[in-house]
């Protein structure tokens, strides 16, 4: 019987183990992706978010090759080489000989990357995104092969390297302005305003920045998690059959022993997913509560201020009146503006039709992010009562007696709406 090294043996064990925990990752992360509703950007809320728009920026990065203007860019110059090398190898009958190979290869000579904060827009407004340390899919900017002498190789270093052919490679790659985007991260709020942001967290269960569509990147999450499982399984398969080189029990049992170990990461898996989506549910209900609790604080505030800048504006204009009516019988027009610089210095704006603008936009966006409040909840908990109805996914939740969730309805809403009466 041949005897297998123990140290082979470990290190496939080991490749099994971590080819299961990549599949069973990709699985969970197309659950988060597929079960995590797409945000507008004014009902962006503090927890793990996706939002879809246009990237734009007021200082965006200008491509170097290109000349676009770009929030994420990168480039680098890479220079061709040839050479011959001594190769070292071994004939069939053992003997160690020497000769020498052509060989090409490409050496970078000069690169950057540059990472600015951007907004993504939509139809609502805009959200303030920094890149760093996302997963940032960017688009090919700029690709192109020079050789020595032409104007597009001098913009690289004066120097060339070694046993260089005198060709060179620019390329650029980036996000430039108006792109739209998909991104999926933790929102928090801003340091020096209020206001949500999408940055780095490392609560953040994903950071994605891509010019792709949410459907695609939740296709590649399965296909990974096919693939992670089937190299996995084959591994183990291989140790079964290096244990038991002429049996087949062997790789029989390395199968059942991975099939038990995916399943029971399987359960994991979902469980995991469930309970989460099932927190996300209760708290998009409580953001409903947080929005009109802002409603409620914001606007009677704002109507008891306007009515005080109504009546404000209202002695104004009888006091003006009052001046024109004094003036009647001479014709100096002059005569009113002693008095009217009076007025002036004591009401030195009239901001009282700003104002009125000023409560109407209040009023439609605090309108806006309730509907946007009550959308998002009711988007959660349809995910989550289709988890629970789904096969497979219903025997994990029966285990737990996990229960469907209510929709948001607005009969019996107690929640009495400001009275805007000026």
């Amino acid at each position: 019987m041949q005897t297998v090294d123990p140290a082979v043996l470990v290190f496939m064990a080991f490749l099994s183990g971590l080819f299961l925990f990549l599949g069973l990752r990709a699985g969970r992360r197309r659950r988060l992706l597929d079960d995590t509703p797409t945000s507008k950007t004014l009902g962006i809320f503090i927890g793990e978010v996706e939002v879809e728009g246009v990237c734009i920026s007021t200082t965006p990065i200008r491509a170097k090759f290109c000349y676009q203007d770009c929030v994420v860019y990168s480039w680098g110059i890479d220079e061709e080489w040839q050479r011959w090398e001594t190769v070292v190898y071994t004939d069939s009958r053992g003997r160690t000989s020497t000769r020498q190979v052509l060989r090409r290869g490409w050496t970078t000579i000069a690169s950057d990357s540059i990472y600015k904060g951007f907004y993504i827009k939509d139809e609502f407004g805009y959200v303030w995104v920094h890149p760093k340390g996302a997963d940032c899919e960017t688009l090919t900017l700029f690709n192109e092969t020079t050789h020595r002498g032409e104007s597009l190789y001098s913009m690289g270093p004066d120097d060339s390297i070694m046993d260089s052919t005198g060709r060179r490679r620019f390329y650029e790659s980036g996000l430039p302005i108006s792109t739209p985007l998909f991104v999926r991260g933790r929102a928090s709020e801003r340091p020096d305003i209020v206001a949500p942001q999408i940055v780095e967290d490392p609560l953040a269960e994903m950071f994605i920045i891509t010019y792709r569509k949410e459907k695609d990147i939740s296709s590649g999450k399965a296909t990974a998690y096919v693939l992670w499982n089937l190299v996995g399984l084959v591994t183990a398969m291989g140790i079964g059959a290096l244990l038991t080189p002429n049996d087949l029990k062997g790789p029989i049992i390395g199968v059942s022993i991975y099939s038990f170990a995916w399943f029971a990461g399987w359960v994991w898996m979902v469980f995991n997913s469930l309970i989460g989506l099932r927190n996300r549910v209760q708290q998009a209900q409580s953001l409903i509560d947080v929005q009109l609790k802002r409603r409620s604080d914001l606007i009677p505030p704002l109507i008891a201020s306007l009515k005080g800048l109504r009546d404000y504006e209202a002695q104004v204009q009888t006091e003006i009146a009052t001046l024109r009516g004094q003036s009647m019988g001479t014709n100096q027009v002059s005569a009113l503006v002693p008095g009217l610089k009076a007025i002036i210095e004591k009401y030195p704006e009239l901001i009282a039709n700003e104002s009125f603008n000023a409560l109407m936009k209040n009023l439609t966006e605090t309108e806006d992010r309730i509907a946007l409040a009550r959308n998002y909840a009711n988007d959660v908990t349809t995910f989550y009562n289709t988890r629970l109805e789904r096969i497979p996914d219903r025997f994990v939740a029966q285990i737990v007696a996990m229960q469907p969730a209510l929709l948001f309805v607005a009969q019996g809403f107690e929640h009495k709406v400001p009275d805007v009466k000026i």
